[in-house]
């Protein structure tokens, strides 16, 4: 089994004042590697406000320059490029400076007069080595970081539904898009109020990242909490904005909603309140795929002055709804040129009316999908309503990367 044999290095930035020091250094490495190239600086100002370390795989540093003292010159060069390799050199009296070098960031320390070209280039060698394993460990740490913030940004975004004594069924659907790693700002909800009403939401934080992200399951949790403190239905909006225009970190945010109020009846019939505050409508799906459409208000967060006119809708025994977000539609579409928009996403329900309730969201992304010759750029949240007692094989909507039963 062979040994493990460091990357050369293609260039060396040498900070050395003495002459004869620095021709020294030179011609030991040119004796080992004469094709590494060996650039000279005479001070750490230079080195600092220049070009010279973004251009160089390992820095040889004297700790006895004019103008610093002690490690003053390593902090300075790991201020300016925190990701430097630094070996540092040292006089024979000074290699307790040499140590300390290495706690404070240097990946080794040599003694001026102990070194010959080969303790040299492996030296640096090694530097280059350790800080690119020091710098990919970093990263590491970091999706690890950024992987655990997205599981608790998801359970704050895509949560269970909470519809356990209601004649109410949910099924959930989530697919974050293509640009992020990270979960995005859109999310749903459906709770079973104190009155016996079951209300239900679907948003998008405009915008995309952790912060967004982090938003959305903020205007979430605040309008489970006051749907479940018994918040009369026409004040839930209002109270909503209130929260996002106090909680957002840029006044220029905005989120569009859609909320639907259902209230059951006897032999499986309902009503529904509809509000859509930027949204698009949801769509019923039995007998046959029809959107509700109520007034679109404005997106929450546009105007104080903002008010969202309900839509009373009545559903047969064996209704279903679907919410979605935007991210559904905005792919290419079977036009060329043209999103799949509103229109298109019936003409899909049309087509797969056969796919049963559990299914069909997922199969209704794979074929935007398809579409748009591949992953959709933006979330997908889609929430499916149904009555209790609805059959498996009815037309309807979703499920596939998260989903979400009656608690």
């Amino acid at each position: 089994m062979t040994g493990f044999v460091p990357a050369a290095p293609r260039s060396v930035l040498l900070v050395e004042d003495d002459p004869g020091d620095a021709f020294l250094v030179q011609e030991l490495l040119a004796e080992v590697d004469p094709a590494l190239r060996v650039v000279v600086s005479e001070s750490v100002a230079d080195v600092v406000t220049g070009d010279l370390l973004r251009r160089s795989d390992c820095v040889l540093l004297d700790l006895n320059l004019p103008g610093t003292h002690g490690l003053d010159g390593l902090r300075q060069i790991l201020r300016a490029h925190g990701t430097a390799a630094v070996c540092v050199l040292t006089g024979l009296d000074d290699e307790h400076l040499g140590m300390a070098a290495v706690a404070a960031g240097a990946q080794d320390y040599l003694v001026k007069g102990k070194v010959d070209g080969q303790v040299l280039i492996r030296a640096v060698r090694y530097a280059v080595e350790r800080r690119r394993a020091e710098t990919s460990l970093l990263r590491l740490r970091e999706e690890e970081l950024a992987a655990a913030e997205s599981v608790r940004l998801e359970r704050g975004l895509l949560p269970s539904p909470l519809l356990a004594g209601s004649a109410v069924r949910a099924r959930s659907f989530y697919q974050a898009g293509r640009t992020r790693s990270l979960i995005g700002g859109d999310f749903f909800d459906a709770v079973l109020g104190p009155t016996g009403t079951v209300h239900a939401i679907v948003g998008d934080v405009c915008g995309h990242g952790p912060d967004e992200a982090a938003l959305g399951a903020l205007l979430r949790v605040s309008w489970r909490a006051l749907v479940l403190a018994g918040v009369d239905e026409p004040q839930l909006l209002p109270k909503l904005q209130q929260v996002l225009v106090s909680e957002r970190h840029d006044p220029s945010l905005f989120t569009t909603v859609c909320t639907v109020a259902i209230r059951t009846g006897p032999g499986g019939t309902a009503d529904a309140l509809v509000r859509l505050a930027g949204h698009p409508p949801p769509v019923s799906l039995h007998p046959e795929p029809r959107p509700a459409t109520p007034a679109v208000g404005l997106p929450l967060g546009v105007s104080a002055d903002a008010t969202w006119d309900a839509l009373s809708v009545s559903l047969d025994p064996r209704w279903v709804l679907m919410v979605y977000t935007d991210g559904l539609i905005e792919g290419h579409g079977p036009v060329e040129g043209e999103p799949l928009w509103e229109e298109g996403l019936l003409d899909l329900l049309a087509e797969e009316r056969d796919v049963d309730l559990d299914g069909l969201p997922a199969r209704l992304v794979e074929r935007a999908q398809g579409f748009n010759g591949g992953a959709l750029s933006d979330d997908v949240a889609i929430l499916v309503l149904s009555s209790d007692d609805t059959p498996a094989g009815a037309p309807q909507a979703a499920h596939g990367a998260t989903t979400g039963q009656p608690g």
